[in-house]
């Protein structure tokens, strides 16, 4: 079918067979999952990295940084998409993502390491929005189930397996923490050349008017307030200037966005997009999946090593049946979903079960077996596996089709937004928790800490405490953990209200299109 759009040459549309999605669908997952290994690998390499190039006092950063460039960028990835083509801003992305690894891994000092690892997060935040993207192009809803479940599986195996990596580059001896970032390059180059062989959509030349004042005031305003959730409470306190001094510029570059956004001829976030109630709910359902997931996958692997006292490796190694619950959810769902064309109960369920997990996770202590640690956090792995791709979905079903890269980048964004919010509120939660019960502790000891003896250090310092402190510190890490998993539950069910309160629209088929918008001649459906 030949299809015209203002501002684009006629262009060729095509189908594709199961074979070609495959070949595609491989390209777009390797590609997903090194991008995002490298967002976790780096966790349990940053004492090798500090004992390396020094720079204690800017540690938050090499964490931080990357989150912050993947989830500001994310809006504009797709906006780029639909000005110059979906094939060419992925490629893109990969080549940035690929180049700024390689250069953190040779940094010789801590400003090096963040700086690359700033654009490494620009690199991954469009390769994890365009993946959606191109798999909403080339796939219809009804059929996109069955594929989408192994990008949400790489999305959460890659999270969850990245500490897994990282510790054991780090423990050999022939390796050490700068292949946490040589790593990804080789696995990243073949799905540059997958992508370029198997994907093959049409040419489009558009009057490119990119939206400056709105790319402006969007990513300024969520970066300000990125900032806020990353380094509060650890740079700076949550009562102090510098928070309310970015909360407020943040509040006036968002204000400043829905000008922009309603006055641009090609805004990056349509402002139609927050009139579809599907997007709506779809998008806080994400971020209430995001809070959880990164929550909960930050301070897990922190009691395993505390609390239960194992290597990184073994802590990596204990979070597998969570990987393989993950992984069967994701896929298994995303098969029913096109068989039967129904996708509302997986959400449902799935949020059901994060809650159910997080009361669980909530009980554990330092005498809970690796047994019931196992089934706690596969119950979290099958709830998660049964949201994260359903919910891009149905956002992507609900949308018209010339919003789809926004819908997707947006959507995107919100997950990504609601995970820094978790960090930051289960770290301030954590820290305020574990203080409190330290105090206590020693007061009914009639004892004094040591010097640090009530901060949270590394894993390998508190077990150097002298007892009874030592024994203190585990207990008040356990009882601050118990309220941290906790306050996930009512997190997890607000996601619940989210999607309940979500229309379970018909999914799309290339046999029967969307009623409520028929395609027709000159539609710009499928031009890419």
């Amino acid at each position: 079918m030949r299809q015209q759009c203002r501002g684009q040459r006629v262009t060729e549309t095509r189908s594709y067979s199961h074979r070609e999605i495959l070949k595609i669908l491989s390209g777009l997952v390797l590609a997903l999952l090194t991008s995002m290994i490298s967002t976790s690998v780096v966790g349990t390499a940053l004492p090798a990295i500090v004992g390396d190039l020094g720079g204690q006092d800017q540690l938050s950063w090499v964490a931080s940084a990357p989150l912050l460039t993947m989830t500001v960028s994310t809006p504009l990835w797709g906006k780029l998409s639909d000005l110059f083509g979906r094939k060419l801003m992925f490629q893109l992305a990969l080549v940035v993502f690929v180049l700024a690894s390689m250069a953190a891994g040779l940094s010789q000092n801590m400003a090096e390491l963040i700086s690359a690892r700033a654009v490494q997060g620009l690199g991954v935040g469009g390769l994890s929005a365009l993946t959606q993207v191109i798999l909403g192009d080339i796939i219809e809803p009804r059929e996109r189930g069955r594929y989408a479940g192994y990008t949400g599986a790489a999305f959460g195996v890659s999270t969850i397996t990245g500490p897994l990596i990282g510790g054991f580059i780090v423990d050999a001896d022939s390796l050490g923490w700068r292949w946490c970032f040589y790593v990804c390059v080789p696995l990243a180059a073949v799905a540059f050349v997958v992508i370029q062989k198997a994907l093959k959509l049409p040419r489009v030349r558009r009057d490119a008017r990119i939206d400056w004042l709105g790319a402006f005031a969007i990513t300024g305003g969520a970066s300000a307030l990125m900032i806020v959730l990353t380094l509060g409470g650890k740079q700076f306190a949550w009562n102090s200037p510098w928070t309310y001094g970015l909360g407020a510029l943040s509040a006036a570059l968002l204000a400043l966005s829905i000008v922009a956004e309603r006055r641009a001829r090609e805004p990056i976030l349509p402002p139609r997009l927050f009139t579809n109630r599907t997007f709506v709910f779809s998008a806080l359902a994400s971020l209430f999946v995001g809070v959880t997931l990164f929550g909960a996958l930050t301070f897990l692997p922190q009691y395993l090593q505390i609390v239960k006292g194992m290597s990184p490796t073994m802590s990596g190694l204990t979070t597998v049946p969570m990987v393989v619950a993950l992984f069967l959810a994701s896929v298994g769902s995303g098969r029913i979903v096109t068989g039967t064309g129904r996708w509302k109960v997986f959400p449902l369920a799935g949020l059901l079960l994060v809650a159910v997990a997080m009361l669980l996770l909530s009980g554990l202590n330092s005498n809970s077996g690796r047994l019931v640690v196992g089934l706690d956090v596969a119950v979290l792995g099958l709830g998660l596996g049964l949201c994260l791709q359903i919910l891009i979905l149905a956002a992507q079903n609900g949308a018209k089709r010339e919003d789809m890269a926004a819908t997707t980048a947006g959507v995107s964004f919100f997950r990504s937004l609601g995970g820094a919010m978790g960090v930051a509120a289960f770290g301030a939660i954590l820290t305020s928790r574990l203080n409190a019960e330290m105090a206590g502790m020693l007061r009914a000891a009639g004892a004094e800490a040591p010097v640090d003896g009530t901060r949270l250090g590394s894993p390998e310092a508190i077990r150097r405490l002298p007892e009874p402190f030592h024994g203190f510190v585990l207990e008040s890490f356990a009882r601050a953990m118990e309220t941290v998993f906790m306050v996930g539950v009512p997190i997890a069910l607000l996601g619940f209200l989210s999607v309940l309160a979500l229309k379970e629209l018909p999914l799309r088929s290339a046999a029967a299109p969307a009623k409520a918008r028929p395609l027709a001649e000159g539609d710009p459906a499928n031009v890419s």
